[in-house]
């Protein structure tokens, strides 16, 4: 009992002595883990802080591209202010052509706009979601240190302090750059708004141009205001120059491309006829080249490259607006007279200066033209001066190069434009009378200009055919009759191409028949299940043509033209192997160019393929059979261009090997033409090939007096001493016919080559007959 008791005692003495122990230590240890706690909180704070400012920083030194996009704004605004104005001024008439000039600005500006729009908002929205990011820290109270904090946070007490003063100078940063990016937006979109009314009006006008093309704008002329205000007036220039400076700025911007490729062909052309003129004044060439008339190109071609590059301008600038073939066409008016002066008479001057005056004038007149009846009057003056004009052009000016089958229509033409243009001013149509105007003074200029380009590149091309006859090049083995003829006509297509060009591009309808001629190539046609397009069958069409004329013409770089001599077999054989074997890459190139711009798919073409193999197996069994034969005949070699050969009845010359068939030359000139799968077929001599000789016969008749051990060695001797007989082969002599009075001998001469049989007979002969003479042999 008494040790129980003292058991007991025990176990309570020893409980109060532990359990005061362990509560002791259950508080340190949650004292411990609340002062953990709060450092690890911080800690992850201050890194949220510090990863804030850095983006802050990052997006400080990029400026949302707020510089940039200011300065492309200026850039707009400077060139929709003067369009705004010429499209705004009160009874302002502007023509179709430069209202969709003024369009194809302000779509550009819009889209800047429409990008720069979408920037701004979404750096609008990233700078306020990064503000409110800086405000929650600055008043997070976990980041501030109280004077009686005791926990740990006054460790950091430092960091936190340097922490708020970066916040602060953050936040004060990007409120400035959030009101800098609201304020341009705010701009930016007040720009696009006001970009978007102008853009509406011109799209307004435009309707209205295109339904009331031919109705009254104006006052009938005996209607018209009398009164002119010339501060008015004086607005309304201002306003069109500035108005069409922007598109002209606009044109120069997108068109780098192609008026940088203009100026190439331009260079090229400048450098090709000063490196022949200077070819031709070398002291060597100029004796063989005689006589040279070089009146249009002159020493240094500058002039004349200049006609070109304008001459060629709406070629490569078929959008372009109609200030600037009004620019172009004067300086190319500017240009001729330095190219015509000296062979105009004294009339002639005073007409050409009339003119020059005149379309100055109109050029003024067009842009400040208004419904006063002085200045319509003034227009009309112009309309009547520009008919003396054409009258005068078309009855006395000179023209070279230019037919009177293309001079009388478009004479005619410019002058029924004039008539019009009077009467649609009289009856209130002024833009449509300004058209009128300028497009027949610029198809006059032109036709000019389009004359004299043809002569100096005709002259131009005459100087690169006679330079290079005389030093055997390409041109010395072609017709030049037929190439002089196909290059005029040539020229002459593209003469007329331009003039019309320009001519529809002043009317203001090339867009509209652009889009036209696009929209009806383009259309999608079918033919049973194969769907095709009118560009495609022309492309198919016009690239084949060009295969064909390629490989039919290809053999004049490679001296094809005349028939080769036998000296020259080896090579001219490998000519006609190269030769050969272009010619057929081309066709084949050709062919699969054509496949693939026809828009055929590979399946549908494996149809149609399959559907010739049928017809070939049909039909066209001597056609293949002949084009596989070529290419046989091109890799084996049987024969060369130039080998002498015997084919069944024929003999002759081979003239080419084609991909189908080839031409041989008889000995009497007749042409032949074999297919290619007879000569491969059939059997055939080659009498040119490198072992093989000819052997040649005569008859002769003598008196059967004769001593015929003795002809025969003269015969013998004879022959030995021709150059073309074969010296270790004797002839043959051999007794044919004998008669009373008479024997025949036949003669077998071996000889090299096929070629010199008929002049190696001719030869023998005269000796035999003079040696025969010399020993009174008798010749029946």
């Amino acid at each position: 009992m008494v040790g129980k008791l003292c058991r007991n005692a025990l176990l309570v003495s020893f409980l109060v002595l532990v359990l005061p122990v362990l509560s002791t230590a259950q508080d340190t240890a949650r004292i411990v883990s609340r002062a953990e706690s709060i450092p690890d909180t911080l800690l992850f704070k201050i890194q949220k802080a510090q990863s804030v400012i850095s983006e802050l920083k990052s997006a400080n030194k990029k400026r949302f591209g707020i510089e940039r996009i200011r300065t492309g704004l200026a850039d707009v605004k400077a060139n929709v202010d003067p369009v705004a104005a010429d499209v705004l001024t009160n009874g302002k008439t502007i023509d179709a052509k430069s209202l969709s000039n003024y369009g194809l600005i302000l779509n550009g500006a819009l889209g800047k706009l429409t990008d720069w729009r979408t920037v701004l908002s979404k750096s609008n929205n990233d700078l306020q979601n990064t503000l409110n990011q800086v405000l929650a820290l600055s008043s997070d109270s976990l980041l501030t240190v109280a004077g009686n904090d005791t926990t740990e946070k006054k460790l950091y007490a430092d960091q936190l302090g340097n922490l708020k003063v970066q916040l602060q100078e953050a936040g004060t940063r990007t409120s400035a750059q959030l009101d800098s990016v609201s304020r341009l937006l705010a701009d930016v979109s007040g720009t696009y708004l006001r970009v978007s009314n102008v853009q509406a009006n011109i799209n307004e006008r435009l309707q209205k141009s295109t339904e009331s093309a031919f109705q009254r704008e104006s006052p009938f002329l005996w209607n018209a205001p009398a009164s002119l205000n010339v501060n008015q007036l004086g607005t309304a220039f201002t306003s069109s120059f500035q108005g069409q400076d922007q598109i002209l700025r606009y044109f120069f911007t997108s068109n780098w491309d192609d008026r940088f490729l203009l100026l190439l062909v331009a260079g090229l052309f400048f450098v090709w006829v000063f490196t022949n003129l200077k070819k031709a004044n070398e002291p060597v060439l100029r004796q063989k080249l005689g006589p040279i008339h070089v009146d249009a190109l002159r020493p240094v071609p500058v002039v004349a490259s200049l006609l070109v590059l304008l001459n060629l301008t709406p070629l490569f600038e078929p959008n372009s607006p109609s200030l600037y073939v009004e620019i172009t066409q004067f300086l190319l008016l500017a240009i001729l007279t330095v190219q015509l002066w000296t062979r105009f008479s004294r009339h002639d001057k005073w007409m050409w200066s009339l003119t020059a005056a005149l379309f100055i004038t109109l050029i003024v007149i067009n842009a400040t033209v208004s419904v006063s009846v002085f200045m319509r009057l003034g227009l009309m003056a112009l309309n009547a001066a520009f008919l003396y004009v054409g009258f005068v052009f078309f009855h006395q000016f000179p023209h070279r190069h230019i037919s009177k089958r293309i001079l009388g229509p478009v004479s005619k033409l410019c002058l029924a434009l004039q008539v019009l243009a009077i009467l649609l001013n009289i009856f209130g149509r002024i833009t449509l009378a300004k058209t009128f105007t300028i497009t027949a003074v610029v198809g006059l200029i032109q036709l000019t200009s389009l004359g004299v380009f043809i002569e100096i590149v005709l002259e131009a091309l005459e100087l690169q055919i006679k330079i290079s006859a005389c030093s055997e090049g390409l041109f010395s083995r072609v017709n030049v009759n037929h190439t002089r003829r196909s290059f005029k006509k040539g020229l002459a297509f593209v003469a007329i191409s331009l003039w019309l060009l320009v001519f529809f591009i002043n009317l203001g309808v090339a867009d509209s028949l652009f889009n036209l001629a696009y929209q009806f190539l383009s259309r999608p046609r079918s033919f049973g299940s194969i769907s095709f397009t009118l560009s495609n069958v022309l492309s198919f069409s016009v690239i084949i043509y060009l295969s064909s004329l390629l490989q039919r013409n290809i053999g004049l770089l490679f001296g094809e033209s005349q028939l080769p001599n036998a000296d020259d077999n080896e090579s001219v054989g490998q000519i006609s192997s190269v030769l050969a074997l272009v010619r057929l890459v081309i066709i084949i190139a050709g062919l699969l160019l054509a496949i693939a711009a026809s828009g055929v798919s590979i399946d549908k073409f494996t149809v149609v393929l399959g559907a010739l193999s049928v017809g070939i197996g049909l039909g066209m069994q001597n056609i293949v059979s002949n084009f596989v034969s070529g290419i046989i005949l091109i890799f084996e070699k049987p024969f060369q261009i130039g080998d002498y050969v015997e084919l069944a009845d024929r003999k002759g010359r081979i003239q080419t090997i084609g991909i189908r068939s080839s031409k041989m030359v008889t000995i009497q000139g007749s042409e032949v033409i074999i297919p290619n799968s007879d000569l491969l077929s059939n059997r055939l001599v080659n009498w040119t090939s490198g072992e093989t000789y000819l052997k040649t016969e005569l008859t002769l008749k003598l008196s059967a007096d004769t001593d015929l051990q003795a002809v025969r060695q003269l015969i013998t001797d004879e022959v030995s001493k021709l150059e073309a007989a074969i010296v270790n082969k004797a002839p043959e002599i051999l007794l044919t016919a004998i008669s009373a009075d008479s024997v025949e001998l036949k003669v077998l001469v071996f000889i090299r080559s096929i070629y010199a049989e008929a002049g190696i007979k001719s030869q023998l002969l005269q000796h035999l007959l003079a040696k025969f003479r010399e020993e009174n042999v008798k010749i029946m």
